[in-house]
Order: C-alpha cells, then sequence, then structure tokens
C-alpha cells in the first residue's frame, strides 16, 4: 500500500490518547528546553571549551543506544507503564543533578561529571520514549488505528523540537539558567501526571522472554534506512548547533505547520518519494539562503523550509520504518524510528560545537553536504524500501 496518507479516525482522539500524546510532547519537551540553553551555561559558567561541550551532546546520543536492549525485558516483566514512569524520574534526577552542579560542585571537575549526566539523561530519555511511543501510546487505541496513533503521536514530539529550545530562548535571558531547569524538570513531572491517569490493564509477561534482545529496541532490516536518516537529523543537529534566535524556532514551528497541511492536501495523491525529495531539496535551500544571502528575510524563510522539511521526512520516514516491521515488530520499528532521530540531532549539535566551534560557514557546508548525500542516497534507498516492505 503505497498511499501518502494515513486514514483520519476521530475515535482515536479520546482522553487516554489526548494523555498519551501530550506526556511525549512534554517528554520531548524537557530534553529540547536544554538545546540552545546548556551550551551557553557550560562554557560560560562552567568554563568548557568547546570540545568538551560538543563531547558532552554527544555523549547524549550514545547514552540512547545503552538500555535499548534492556526494553522488551522490562516492559515483559514489569508493569509497562511503571517502567516508563520511573525513566522519566531518572531523566528528572539527570536535570536535578544540574542544580547540583550549579551550586555545589568544583569547576575543575566539572566535565567529567557534565559528561556522566548528559549520558545518563540520553540512557533514560531513550528508554522512556521507546516505551511510551512503541508500547503505552498504542496500547490506547484499537488495533486497526495504529499506525494512525503512531503517525499523530510523533507530531507531538516533533512540535517540541521547535517549542522547547523557544522557551528555553525566552526563559534563560529573562530569569536564568535556574528558570529553565524548572521548567524542564517541570515538563517531565507533568508528563509523568498524564501518564498516571491512564489506566493499562496489567499483561501477563511471554515465556522465554531474553534478558538482552533488539526486541522493542532495534529493527535489523531497516537499517538502511536508519542510515538515511541519520543523514538528515545529523545535518538538522549542525545547524542546531548555531546561535539560533526565536523567531527562527518560532517560523520553524510555522514550518511544522505547514507540513501538516501540505501532507493532507498537496501530497495526497503524489508520488510517494515525493515528500522526501522535496523535503530534501527545501532544507538545502534553506543552508544555501543562510549560507549565501544576509537579507532579513532570509531568516524568515529558511527556518520555514526547514521546519517543514523536517516535518514531511520525519513523518514520511516513520511510516516508512513501520511498513517495513512485520506484525509483531510495530514498536520495534517506533524504537529505530526514535534512535535515528534523537542520535541524529545529538551527534550533529554535538560536532558542531566541537568541530566548528559555531562558525556558521563551515556548519552550514557540512550541513549541506550531508543534505545532498541522504539526497543521492534516498534514490537507492527508496527502491530498497519498496521491494522489502512487508505492509
Amino acid at each position: 500500500m503505497n498511499t501518502q496518507n494515513t486514514p483520519v479516525h476521530v475515535r482515536l482522539w479520546h482522553h487516554d490518547f489526548w494523555r498519551m500524546a501530550i506526556a511525549n510532547f512534554l517528554l520531548a519537551m524537557s530534553v529540547y528546553i536544554l538545546i540552545p540553553v546548556l551550551p551557553v551555561w557550560m562554557m560560560e559558567r562552567q568554563g568548557l571549551s568547546f570540545y568538551e561541550t560538543g563531547v558532552s551532546f554527544g555523549a547524549f546520543g550514545i547514552g540512547l543506544f545503552l538500555f535499548g536492549v534492556f526494553t522488551s525485558f522490562l516492559v515483559q516483566h514489569y508493569r509497562r507503564n511503571l517502567v516508563c514512569i520511573w525513566s522519566i524520574a531518572g531523566v528528572i534526577a539527570c536535570i536535578g543533578l544540574l542544580f547540583y552542579i550549579k551550586r555545589y560542585y568544583r569547576q575543575e571537575d566539572v566535565f567529567a561529571l557534565l559528561l556522566l549526566q548528559r549520558l545518563l539523561l540520553g540512557a533514560l530519555f531513550g528508554l522512556a520514549q521507546m516505551i511510551l511511543s512503541s508500547t503505552l501510546i498504542i496500547d490506547t487505541c484499537e488495533s486497526f488505528q495504529r499506525t494512525e496513533a503512531n503517525h499523530s503521536a510523533s507530531w507531538f514530539s516533533r512540535f517540541a523540537l521547535s517549542v522547547g529550545p523557544m522557551t528555553g530562548l525566552i526563559l534563560y535571558p529573562l530569569t536564568g539558567f535556574t528558570s529553565v531547569l524548572l521548567a524542564s524538570g517541570g515538563c517531565a513531572l507533568l508528563a509523568v501526571i498524564l501518564i498516571l491517569l491512564v489506566h493499562f490493564p496489567f499483561r501477563a509477561p511471554e515465556d522465554h522472554v531474553h534478558t538482552v534482545s533488539l526486541d522493542r529496541f532495534f529493527l535489523p532490516n531497516g537499517f538502511i534506512l536508519f542510515l538515511n536518516m541519520l543523514l538528515i537529523t545529523t545535518a538538522a543537529g549542525l545547524l542546531l548547533s548555531l546561535p539560533l534566535g526565536v523567531h527562527f524556532y518560532a517560523m520553524m514551528m510555522v514550518g511544522f505547520l505547514s507540513a501538516i497541511m501540505a501532507q493532507r492536501f498537496v501530497y495526497r495523491q503524489a508520488e510517494l518519494k515525493s515528500e522526501v525529495v522535496s523535503g530534501l531539496i527545501l532544507i538545502g535551500a534553506a543552508l544555501l539562503m543562510m549560507l549565501t544571502r544576509s537579507q532579513a528575510v532570509v531568516g524568515y524563510i529558511a527556518p520555514l523550509f526547514v521546519g517543514f522539511g523536517l516535518g514531511i521526512i520525519g513523518s514520511r520516514f516513520l511510516l516508512f520504518f513501520i511498513k517495513l516491521s512485520r506484525h509483531c515488530q510495530r514498536g520495534t520499528s517506533q524504537s529505530t524510528f526514535i534512535l535515528g532521530w534523537e542520535s541524529g540531532l545529538a551527534v550533529g549539535i554535538g560536532v558542531g560545537y566541537a568541530a566548528f566551534q559555531q562558525e556558521s560557514a563551515p556548519v552550514l557546508v557540512t550541513s549541506l553536504i550531508l543534505v545532498v548525500l541522504a539526497l543521492a542516497m534516498y534514490q537507492f534507498t527508496h527502491k530498497w524500501f519498496l521491494t522489502h516492505k512487508n505492509r
């Protein structure tokens, strides 16, 4: 089935699904709110170098993979909602660790502790996201609505990529880093409350569940798609490493909204590969404008193009992962998508600080090269997907 859109079922949008979708948004928001602010605090207040700051952000991307192999075992042997809640509680604790570092820790030893904090934050956030997206959200809907549920809920976390940094940039100059941490921890706490409001019936664990497995973690037959998406999200992460203003993220949000509308009305009967191709072309055009033009209008058009491109690409790649999976691998496909999205952003931001020290021209050129490589690779990836899809 090569349709561009997923069907819309009004009955999907009941109270429990709304709670889980908003929890997904708030969990992502708790991490994304730190993207533009935490590096500034690390370098200006804690004395870290560009390299140390970049490595710390890259550690978050590594952390995402640490607990993944245990995901299936955890949700089979314990109440899945409680595992998610305790994971988010760990995210809150990691955010709280920044309060401790801010007030009491010796500056000469701070890099090691911040590195550990970012690694643990990535591990706990990744586990919470994988359980929330691959298990809890689809548990709130009927089986025939699950693709739509995954597709719709993913948009909430995608919007957090614009709303989170925008919130951090507004709070930091007005009330300082403490208020940013409170907002970050508050978002995670609200996500916990929303999950607690939803009843998940007990399910008896399956027999012979392996402690370590790829189930609900990584889809091996989606590796090529994973690599293609990793190129795109790394390019996006590089761009987000630059000192961008509130208006950039605001226009990015407009781009996300435009992408939702375009999926319903512009791409409805279009060729299947058109979304990813046009999305990459728009992101490439945005990077070229930022690299070669200085007019004020570029500050509005470029982020709109980036938001639009990331929106339709992320949405389409998610559906590709779902279609690559077998019936019992839906959760695994969700987790693989999350890993490709989040690790690419983390690596891109880390490289932007560590290798390029936020210098605009080399960051934009490297990001553009990655987008061109992703577009070239997608010509092969799309044909490969059509041959290997299972749905």
